[in-house]
């Protein structure tokens, strides 16, 4: 998509939140702030999601400023030559207007004094609640502001709204734009996983050394190798029992000749995640009891894959996935019928909690756990209580989201098996998850990332090239 057509559709976005928020409401919106590493350096800079959604810029110390007037101005930093030698290139407010899209642009240094201005007149002024620190007493300083000078005849806004609420309604939806990156970067990411799982096999045959950050080291080289910006999140990468750690980073354990490993990583592309999980025989071939346990868990993801489409509800994936791994452990023993029950006892008792402990997906987006509520909106009245089986605590239920087409998540079902008296020794260490991202379509979904394959034959083919 060339820049002016991706200006435009950044206009567009903005005019839609200007609708939003009605005709005398003001939309206050920071980027995220520089986050120091150590003594005399940074991490490295990524843009807020909400802001870059709205105007495409990257550059920190920025603010954006939307009225109901569909009016945006931006605070950015100025031009500086001598701190652009140091930090790099600035765009500066003269240039903002034109490439942007933006009707007024002004120094950062002016934000303070010109915010009051903005604010008076207008009703209730919008800005994300609780993810910016000390955002609300900047905002109370302004309003303070507008205050002291009602005799004057100004009007200080009497609402304070959570700007999260509309965004997150609009992101939750992809365009044809952001899909198109999506898919891009799952691609990416795919190439990334064929070529870790290579590498695992190769260097097990030639009788070489492998630990957990040789295959990050892969994984981090295809995703800049082909222009991702950054990894989406940290990788996993947990090798043997260690892929029983839900949330594993690669480190320095070895890659061992029988084992599994499990490597959930992606890529974050123009401002946009993948998250791919792929579970491998580190050297090619699966055992018994690993195939067993992997093709029950992909059988529970092409049961969740079933059940995305627009319409279904967004638990109706896992419910699926739920019903078949249950189904599997009683098949396999790693639950005794003689003590769960049947079917239906393993899952209203959710016996399957030992090791099946998270949800099947989450949305993805511009953050790999994306924003959008997870309750249908035209149902968030309807509340229903039930008591966990296992914690005893007392739940609120409220309708699942309807899926619509244009919804993006993630399908990863997996079982995860620690050693415990009465869990088949065949079992013991075994982690697998199974990922992939989806687009919801009218009649399905799109799985954009199974450009690196799941089946288990398939996987011990390419392993063998």
């Amino acid at each position: 998509m060339n820049p002016a057509t991706t200006t435009a559709l950044y206009a567009q976005r903005r005019a839609r939140l200007a609708g939003l928020i009605g005709a005398k409401g003001i939309a206050i919106l920071p980027t995220a702030p520089e986050q120091q590493r150590n003594r005399d350096g940074d991490f490295l800079y990524r843009h807020d999601s909400y802001f870059y959604y709205l105007s495409g810029f990257t550059e920190p110390k920025a603010w954006l400023v939307i009225t109901g007037d569909g009016k945006t101005t931006l605070f950015c930093q100025p031009k500086d030559l001598e701190r652009e030698i140091w930090d790099g290139y600035r765009l500066g407010p003269d240039a903002a207007p034109a490439q942007l899209g933006v009707d007024a642009a002004f120094s950062i240094a002016e934000l303070d004094a010109r915010m009051p201005a903005l604010l008076d007149g207008r009703d209730a002024v919008w800005y994300p609640f609780a993810t910016h620190k000390r955002l609300e007493t900047r905002m109370d300083d302004w309003l303070g502001s507008v205050r002291a000078r009602v005799r004057f005849g100004a009007l200080c806004p009497e609402q304070q709204r959570d700007l999260c609420g509309p965004l997150d309604e609009m992101r939750l939806i992809k365009d044809v734009h952001e899909q198109a990156v999506m898919r891009r970067a799952a691609q990416i990411s795919a190439g990334a996983h064929i070529r870790a799982m290579q590498l695992s096999a190769r260097m097990l045959r030639e009788g070489n050394e492998v630990r957990e950050y040789h295959l990050d080291a892969e994984l981090l080289h295809e995703f800049r190798r082909h222009g991702s910006q950054y990894p989406a999140y940290g990788s996993i990468v947990a090798a043997g029992a260690n892929a029983c750690v839900l949330h594993y980073r690669a480190d320095t354990a070895p890659v061992r000749d029988g084992e599994l490993v499990l490597i959930d990583a992606g890529c974050e592309l123009d401002g946009y995640a993948s998250d791919i999980t792929r579970t491998f025989p580190a050297n090619g071939k699966f055992t018994g009891p690993q195939r067993a346990l992997y093709e029950l868990v992909l059988a529970s993801q092409e049961a969740a894959v079933a059940a995305t489409r627009a319409g279904a509800r967004f638990t109706d994936p896992h419910d699926a996935s739920v019903k078949v791994l249950a189904q599997g452990m009683l098949d396999l023993s790693l639950l005794d019928r003689n003590k769960v029950g049947t079917l239906e006892d393993v899952i209203e008792k959710r016996a399957y909690f030992q090791f099946y402990m998270h949800r099947t997906g989450h949305w993805l987006g511009m953050d790999v756990h994306d924003c959008g509520g997870y309750v249908e909106p035209s149902e968030i009245g309807r509340v229903s209580e039930r008591k966990d089986p296992l914690s005893g605590e007392v739940i609120r239920d409220r309708p699942s989201r309807i899926l619509r087409a244009g919804m993006v998540l993630t399908i990863e079902p997996g079982i995860y098996v620690r050693p415990a008296d009465g869990v088949p020794e065949q079992f013991h260490d075994i982690g697998i998850r199974i990922e992939d991202d989806a687009i919801v379509t009218e009649t399905g979904c799109e799985l954009i990332s199974r450009g690196v394959p799941v089946e288990a034959d398939a996987i011990e083919a390419l392993m063998r090239g």
